[in-house]
């Protein structure tokens, strides 16, 4: 068996599972950047293509690779893989549903509490010898506890599950919209109400997006999004930086829409120097709280996410169904 890897391949050499088929098979490594003429001289006759959550796998690919079995994200993200053309193929394409919840969950309650207590600020502070002043301003401002927060959670599925379950020890208010409302012992079990979009966007303290990219997602967060909450709340994204139109998120923290936002991810991606958000005046930029989309990448959900990818290539090579199909075209 033949595989063709868009990726890093120090980090597929890493977490490669000890499995006789992972072992026996013909790994061909290539980059994000690889033009397709490139791969399909390495790789045309590849069964199967594990693909970085972030990699292109156009049309021009998969058309042109007869032996395609199975197409696999790294992560939970698919939008760069041309579904269209795999299903046209009968190609499973397979992400790796839930495998980062816990840890993007983590991320995102670090992301909301640095933003309610200020942490780069005060850390720069400490260091530059003005912790009194910044205590004593900090205690007049006012210090915001999670308890006294009204979470909004955008989107109910894994991700938003698990922040939910470690939300709780906090006391605050979580709230949620998705696209179907769950019964109510799922609400029940997870500790949240429900609340249509536009109550929800108003009235929380902290709105966090938990959905994916697609047409009618794309650049939600925008300008009326962004006006409807609340000048004392936060934004948190943990999912993709698509979901947020930059120039709205720029002025509306310029201009005091809203108090700020945590972003573990910012379209497009690498970032750039010279990037509107980055590039916030003085006064402004710190109302944001970075991370560089870390936030799924730990080390178990590596562990788990390449024997997922493995295990769906030597079941589809066993003539199996592979878990977590996203489209086959059956």
């Amino acid at each position: 068996m033949k595989v063709l890897i868009i990726g890093k391949k120090e980090r597929y050499e890493k977490y490669c599972p000890d499995t006789e088929f992972a072992r026996s098979a013909e790994k061909i490594y290539v980059d994000l950047k690889t033009p397709v003429e490139e791969m399909l001289a390495a790789a045309s006759d590849a069964d199967f293509i594990a693909a970085d959550a972030i990699a292109k796998v156009p049309a021009e690919l998969i058309q042109k690779m007869p032996a395609l079995k199975v197409i696999h994200s790294e992560g939970v993200a698919y939008n760069g893989i041309d579904l269209k053309a795999a299903a046209e193929r009968g190609v499973y394409v397979c992400n790796n549903k839930g495998i980062n919840a816990s840890a993007v969950a983590e991320q995102t309650i670090l992301l909301m509490l640095g933003l309610l207590r200020n942490v780069v600020p005060c850390d720069r502070d400490v260091r530059e010898g003005r912790q009194i002043q910044t205590k004593e301003r900090m205690m007049v401002e006012g210090i915001t506890e999670f308890e006294d927060c009204r979470v909004g959670l955008i989107g109910f599925g894994d991700i938003a599950k698990a922040l939910a379950v470690r939300l709780r020890p906090f006391g605050c208010e979580v709230y949620y919209h998705a696209t179907s409302r769950k019964s109510p012992d799922l609400e029940a079990e997870y500790g949240v109400s429900w609340l249509e979009l536009p109550e929800l966007i108003s009235s929380c303290d902290m709105v966090s997006i938990h959905v994916p990219v697609t047409p009618d997602t794309e650049k939600m967060v925008d300008e009326d999004f962004l006006k409807r909450m609340k000048k004392t709340a936060y934004l948190i994204n943990t999912s993709r930086g698509e979901l947020v139109d930059n120039e709205a998120l720029c002025k509306a923290l310029s201009e005091g829409w809203i108090a700020g936002a945590g972003l573990d991810t910012v379209a497009p991606e690498p970032v750039q120097p010279d990037h509107p958000l980055v590039t916030l005046p003085e006064g402004v930029r710190e109302k944001i709280l970075f991370s560089p989309h870390i936030a799924g990448i730990t080390t178990n959900t590596f562990k788990k996410a390449h024997r997922n990818i493995w295990k769906a290539f030597e079941d589809a090579a066993s003539g199996r169904r592979p878990r977590n199909v996203v489209s086959d075209g059956r």
